[in-house]
């Protein structure tokens, strides 16, 4: 198996390991925020997150539709801390109307994943689900094993060349 198989072999399940996202958005203002967010995903690579109107990251997402996620590995399990496994999207963020059959269906999903506390976060009228679609990204490994990821092929890795 060659090192890009075993790369995509690896992207193809990374996700899996993760409950939750690092979350970074931007105010209309241009001040940067990093937060999380627990997320669910379906099987297009489309993020869903189920947010407080009241945190800043939500009110960035309103004002700027954008958003860059991260899932990158445990520092505590790894060997070399200047090559965790780190995979990011950047994403264009769309809130999903609370009235709709996508609403509920993506809350019925979280409530799957997640347990109980979603039936209360559902009951409160400022939570929102956003739906982040993934327009590129990136995938390391470590040292010399960086992918680029394309929107229109968010199941390809494409190796990135030094320069």
């Amino acid at each position: 198996m060659s090192a890009l198989d075993q790369a995509q072999t690896t992207y193809e399940g990374f996700v899996e390991l993760f409950r939750s996202a690092i979350l970074a958005t931007v105010s209309a203002e241009g001040a940067p925020d990093a937060s999380y967010a627990p997320f669910i995903v379906d099987a297009d690579r489309n993020f869903y997150i189920f947010v407080s109107g009241l945190s800043s990251h939500t009110i960035n997402l309103s004002a700027t539709q954008r958003a860059s996620i991260l899932f990158i590995d445990d520092e505590a399990q790894t060997t070399e801390i200047f090559a965790r496994r780190r995979l990011s999207y950047d994403c264009v963020a769309r809130l999903l109307p609370r009235e709709s059959p996508d609403w509920e269906a993506i809350a019925d999903q979280f409530q799957q994943k997640f347990g109980e506390l979603i039936e209360t976060l559902r009951s409160l009228s400022d939570f929102r689900i956003y739906q982040l679609t993934p327009e590129s990204g990136r995938f390391i490994l470590g040292f010399g094993q960086a992918y680029q990821i394309d929107g229109k092929s968010l199941g390809q890795l494409r190796p990135i060349r030094g320069r």
